[in-house]
């Protein structure tokens, strides 16, 4: 796993993170492995408490974020979390910021007005882009760039299998730079899938020797009926390749539902919940995956144990950030906090990336990431709410907007994404 090969850097001061809505600790896990110091962490759930002390740092509390008192909290460098994604789900109806839990991120915001860390990481699904017709993720970057004293925030869709996980996760990830570091953030290029420096990690590879492991890997109880289930469906198949006028036909809403693996591609995305059927299948053994499989396919490392029961484990891991796919964000962040990086206006860059719409924004990250924008050059002078030319060329501003790599997608990576 990528995560075993981050080694802490010669710090010359440890960076100090706070972290909210913290789960089990997936995003937190690779900043632990490289060296940042945990001084306050916070979720509801106390099971993935129990789970972020076991494995990461015991400095977390399980009150509701809501009664926290911001001030009795000490001062960090960095801030990340997981708000709630519930509420921009796009498995189910999405209220947004309308639902109950979609202001959540507020208290997020909050935290980072108040502490004035230098960067701050947030991770969600892909719905948040759509939900309120593209309102809400507007809003929360709105209100993350007004934070005192000003931050320039970049938004990315990541797919975590083009950067190691062997699983297709789509999620929303944002980065704030306080403006007055002058650290030009470039979200990493992704290195895995066609055409890339690697190819895609496969289920086969995630699941390498995972019956040595010990915790986390019993096996559910299983019925005759879904045996009988399983045995009808090949590989990377779900409940459709199930016969309608078969006895053991099952109507699904979801691809989930009675999904196998295929054990030459990655995972399709482990989810956190759900009825019968939406476990995850094994590609070889007709049953459903433990729990450390899952955790295999969300590169949570062999050491890591989880604390819960079964289905609380799951919903764990389910709802985590996978480590490896922010191994190489949280090493193009190092710069910042243990300098000799290049100054940059960040003010002009900020004037210039509030031309670009929610879409164009998205674009931008990719073209950066991947060098078809040079990040060196943003800086140059042009007022607010100037694009420079070479955004406006390379996002098709007027024409139609680059959304990725401009590269011939395969057959092979089509069918990969179905």
């Amino acid at each position: 796993m990528l995560i075993e090969k981050l080694k802490p850097p010669d710090w010359k001061d440890k960076p100090k993170l706070i972290s909210l809505f913290s789960g089990c600790g997936g995003l937190d896990l690779p900043f632990h492995e490289a060296g940042f110091e945990l001084v306050w962490a916070n979720d509801f759930n106390q099971d993935a408490c129990a789970t972020f002390s076991k494995n990461i740092a015991p400095v977390i509390v399980s009150d509701p974020v809501e009664t926290v008192d911001i001030s009795s909290v000490g001062d960090a460098d960095i801030v990340t979390g997981g708000f709630p994604c519930q509420d921009f789900s796009i498995i189910w109806k999405k209220p947004g910021l309308d639902g109950e839990r979609g202001n959540l991120y507020t208290y997020f915001r909050d935290f980072v007005k108040e502490k004035h860390p230098k960067a701050f990481v947030a991770e969600n699904v892909k719905g948040l882009l759509s939900a309120n017709n593209r309102r809400a993720i507007e809003q929360i970057i709105s209100d993350f760039e007004q934070a005192d004293p000003g931050y320039l925030v970049k938004v990315k869709l990541y797919n975590f299998a083009e950067y190691g996980v062997p699983q297709l996760r789509e999620r929303v990830v944002l980065v704030g730079i306080r403006k007055d570091t002058g650290f030009n953030f470039v979200f990493p290029a992704p290195e895995y899938g066609p055409g890339r420096k690697h190819e895609f990690r496969t289920s086969k590879q995630a699941l390498d020797k995972v019956s040595e492991v010990k915790h986390n890997n019993e096996h559910m109880k299983i019925k005759p009926r879904t045996v009988e289930i399983l045995s009808r469906i090949k590989p990377g198949g779900n409940f459709r390749d199930i016969d309608p006028d078969d006895e053991y036909y099952v109507k699904g809403m979801i691809s989930h539902v009675y999904r196998r693996l295929h054990p030459d591609k990655p995972s399709t995305t482990i989810i956190a919940g759900g009825g019968g059927g939406t476990w995850g299948y094994h590609y070889d053994e007709t049953r459903a995956l433990t729990n450390r499989e899952r955790a295999r396919i969300q590169t949570f490392p062999d050491y890591f144990e989880f604390c819960g029961t079964f289905g609380e484990i799951r919903r764990q891991i389910g709802n985590a950030v996978p480590p490896d796919g922010v191994v190489t964000l949280v090493q193009a962040l190092i710069p910042l906090f243990n300098g000799g990086y290049e100054q940059t206006d960040l003010d002009l860059i900020d004037q210039q990336m509030r031309g670009l719409s929610i879409k164009q924004r998205i674009a931008h990250a990719e073209a950066e990431s991947e060098g078809r924008i040079d990040a060196s050059q943003d800086h140059k002078p042009g007022g607010a709410g100037h694009v420079p030319p070479q955004w406006t060329e390379e996002l098709g501003m007027g024409r139609r907007a680059a959304v990725g790599p401009q590269r011939k997608v395969s057959e092979k990576e089509k069918l990969l994404h179905c």
